[in-house]
């Protein structure tokens, strides 16, 4: 013996739009367009010390920026010669997270490199 199944309920048919009681035309709702502006960007910036060995500076920039040897090299002599370096611009989340690994990675190799993520004005 098969039982049936309910059926689902029929959706409701559209309304009409409303007439106001003076007679005059219809109501009409207009979508409105939200604003959505772009992330916040942050840069993520690496500090000069006196004891990383500038090769593991490079490496570290190939390996977690995506930077060739050339610009690698480039971004590890600005860092040295001013103190600092961008070495990307990207998201919050996603510099936090290159942020954790610069820092991860030197903590491994036993390097006191430092690296930061600060907006992007």
């Amino acid at each position: 013996m098969a039982t049936s199944l309910p059926k689902p309920p029929t959706p409701a048919a559209p309304t009409t739009p409303v007439r106001p009681a003076d007679g005059g035309g219809e109501v009409v709702l207009e979508r409105v367009p939200q604003k959505v502006k772009p992330p916040q960007m942050h840069q993520v910036v690496m500090l000069n010390d006196d004891y990383t060995p500038m090769e593991f500076v490079v490496v570290v920039i190939q390996e977690f920026f995506g930077k060739d040897r050339e610009s690698a090299t480039q971004i590890m002599l600005k860092i040295h010669l001013d103190g600092k370096g961008v070495c990307g611009v990207y998201t919050r989340d996603v510099a936090s997270t290159k942020v954790e690994q610069v820092l991860d990675a030197a903590r491994q190799a036993g390097h006191p490199l430092q690296c930061v993520s600060e907006p992007v004005d």
